[in-house]
C-alpha cells in the first residue's frame, strides 16, 4: 500500500470515529499540486492543492470568489492540520494572488481538533453542510397555501431566490454580481422546465416563500458520495421567505411540506448548506432537525491566509 493509500484508510478510521455519518476519506485528487510536512513525531502528512477559476457566466461565482485555491488534507489520525495550512501559505507565495479569490478546506464539523488549526491560520467557517435523517416531522399547522411551482412561475421563484442572495450575502459566502439576475433566472427556467421539485408558499395569492429542491443520487463514483452516505438525497438548495413575511411561520410551513414531499420521493434524508454567521438560519436550521457534518473554512481574499 503506497504512503496516500496508507493516510486514506488512517483518514477514514479518524472519519468514523468522529461522525457516523461520514462516508470514507476519498483518494486524493490526481491534478493538483502535492504538499508534504514531516512532524516532530517523524510522521508525515500530505495534501493536494486544486486551483479552479470561475468564468463570468457560471452560477458557481454567485456563491464563490472566482479564484480559488482547495487544499484536500490528507492527516490520517494525526495532527497535521497545522503544518499543512503552512505550506498551503508557501504555495500561495509563488502565485499571483487577486482580490476576487479564495482559500477553502472542507473537513468534518467535529473534528475540533483541525478547528483550532484553521482559525488561527485565518480561516472562518463560512459554510455548513447540514444532514437531517429520514424522521417524522412534528406536525406544523397550515395557515398557507404551498404548491408545486411551474414555468409560468418564473417572475415569483426568481424574486425570492434574489431576495435570499442579497440577504446571505451579507452573512455568507455568497456575492450579489451584476450578472447574479440573468445567471438566476437562466438556471431557474431550466429547472422549473424539468419539474424539479420546486415549492412556493402563497398567502392570499400572492407568493411569500419558496423553497428549491433537487433530488441528488450518493453512489460510488458520484460527487455526492465524497460527502454524504449512501442513498438516494433531498437537496435543499434555497428557502428563501420575503423580508415582510419573515417571523410569521412561512418557513416552517414551507420546509414541512418540503420534506414531506421529498421524503414522499424515496430519499434517506435531506441536506442543505447554510451559514453559521447568518442569525437566522444558524438557528432555524438545527430547530427543523439538521446538525452540521461538514464545515467549508474559507478566507477571502487568498492572500489573507496566515
Amino acid at each position: 500500500m503506497s504512503a496516500a493509500r496508507g493516510l486514506v484508510a488512517a483518514q477514514s478510521a479518524r472519519f468514523a470515529a468522529l461522525d457516523p455519518l461520514l462516508p470514507p476519506a476519498a483518494e486524493p485528487p490526481r491534478d493538483g499540486h502535492v504538499v508534504t510536512a514531516a512532524l516532530a513525531d517523524g510522521t508525515r502528512v500530505a495534501g493536494v492543492i486544486c486551483h479552479e477559476s470561475f468564468g463570468p457566466h457560471s452560477t458557481t461565482r454567485l456563491w464563490s470568489a472566482a479564484e480559488v485555491w482547495e487544499l484536500v488534507p490528507l492527516i490520517g489520525t494525526g495532527q497535521g492540520m497545522d503544518a499543512l495550512l503552512t505550506r498551503f501559505r508557501r504555495h500561495l507565495d509563488a502565485d499571483e494572488v487577486g482580490e476576487d479569490t479564495a482559500c477553502v478546506v472542507h473537513w468534518p464539523s467535529r473534528d475540533t481538533v483541525a478547528a483550532r488549526a484553521f482559525l488561527d491560520h485565518g480561516l472562518v467557517p463560512l459554510s455548513v453542510l447540514g444532514v437531517r435523517l429520514r424522521t417524522p416531522h412534528p406536525h406544523v399547522p397550515r395557515t398557507l397555501t404551498i404548491r408545486r411551482a411551474t414555468p409560468n412561475d418564473l417572475e415569483s421563484v426568481l424574486a425570492l431566490s434574489l431576495a435570499e442572495l442579497e440577504y446571505s450575502s451579507l452573512v455568507g459566502s455568497t456575492i450579489v454580481r451584476p450578472e447574479a439576475p440573468a445567471l438566476k433566472r437562466r438556471a431557474l427556467a431550466e429547472r422549473l422546465a424539468g419539474a424539479s421539485p420546486i415549492w412556493l408558499a402563497e398567502r392570499d395569492g400572492i407568493a411569500v416563500g419558496l423553497a428549491e429542491c433537487a433530488i441528488v443520487s450518493s453512489e460510488p463514483g458520484t460527487a455526492a458520495a465524497h460527502r454524504l452516505p449512501r442513498g438516494r438525497w433531498g437537496y435543499v438548495n434555497c428557502v428563501s421567505v420575503l423580508p415582510g413575511a419573515r417571523g410569521t411561520g412561512v418557513g416552517r410551513q414551507l420546509v414541512a411540506h418540503a420534506h414531506q414531499e421529498l421524503h414522499r420521493m424515496g430519499t434517506v434524508g435531506t441536506y442543505l448548506y447554510y451559514n453559521p454567521p447568518n442569525p437566522l438560519s444558524s438557528v432555524f436550521w438545527p430547530r427543523q432537525g439538521y446538525r452540521p457534518l461538514w464545515t467549508v473554512w474559507e478566507v477571502r481574499p487568498a492572500s489573507a491566509l496566515r
